[in-house]
């Protein structure tokens, strides 16, 4: 990773393809130099079309992602990392300001609050 200041990242992310190395799979799950995250304490739509949403779930899902990509891409931001979830996925807070990337998409109608936030995309 590089270092923007102490504690801080500044990095080029793209969307995930198959070459999964630093990139954004979706709204709450990014590749870092290699490391799969699952990022914690909140959650956001699928981008697939068997969901529940149906296209309107996939359409903020999409956004959710873009959204993630754009914060990522134009600050610099803290990682915390807490153990693994049942994907082998690293669990992870990012910040960027001080703030959770996560409050920044529920602020914005992007994500639900996880575990306990109500699934409005359904």
């Amino acid at each position: 990773m590089a270092a923007s200041s102490p504690g801080e990242w500044r990095l080029s992310f793209r969307m995930c393809s198959s070459n999964r190395y630093t990139c954004v799979v979706d709204g709450d799950t990014i590749w870092l130099e290699g490391q799969n995250l699952r990022l914690e304490s909140y959650d956001t739509p699928e981008p697939y079309n068997d969901i529940c949403g149906g296209q309107t779930e996939v359409a903020l899902a999409h956004r959710a992602s873009a959204r993630l990509l754009e914060l990522l891409n134009g600050n610099s931001f803290s990682v915390e990392t807490h153990g693994v979830d049942r994907y082998d996925r690293t669990l992870a807070t990012i910040r960027i300001g001080g703030q959770d990337v996560g409050d920044i998409l529920i602020s914005e109608g992007l994500a639900r609050r996880w575990p306990n936030g109500r699934e409005f995309w359904c």
